[in-house]
């Protein structure tokens, strides 16, 4: 019923930074959260950040504390993710997802291309 849809994604050198967005298309629009997880090639996918859609809460894997930050704007049903001081090892393909009357996530976009050069 709702559409993910991520952009922003694209190569850039290491130490560069990149702005992730994800946008729901449904005009109303309260997930419990919201979420981005990747996956590099043979790897399963893995967490990288959350955010409660109405309180200030947020949570990030140790691998991209204090490089990454996620934020969001409500009122465009849109989530983000901001990217500094990338690595190499932060390549891969980004998904956002959406938890909606459940405690799991259970709506997922069709993932973003991010590549970081050496």
């Amino acid at each position: 019923q709702v559409q993910l849809v991520e952009s922003g994604g694209g190569l850039v050198q290491a130490g560069g930074s990149l702005r992730l967005s994800c946008a729901a298309s449904r005009r109303t629009f309260s997930p419990y959260a919201m979420g981005w997880f990747r996956q590099a090639p043979g790897k399963e996918r893995e967490f990288v950040a959350a955010t409660s859609w109405s309180a200030d809460s947020a949570s990030y894997a140790d691998s991209v504390k204090d490089r990454f930050t996620i934020s969001r704007d409500n009122a465009k049903n849109t989530v983000y993710l901001q990217m500094n001081s990338l690595k190499p090892e932060d390549t891969a393909v980004y998904y956002c997802a959406a938890a909606i009357r459940s405690s799991s996530y259970n709506f997922w976009g069709q993932g973003t291309q991010v590549t970081v050069s050496a």
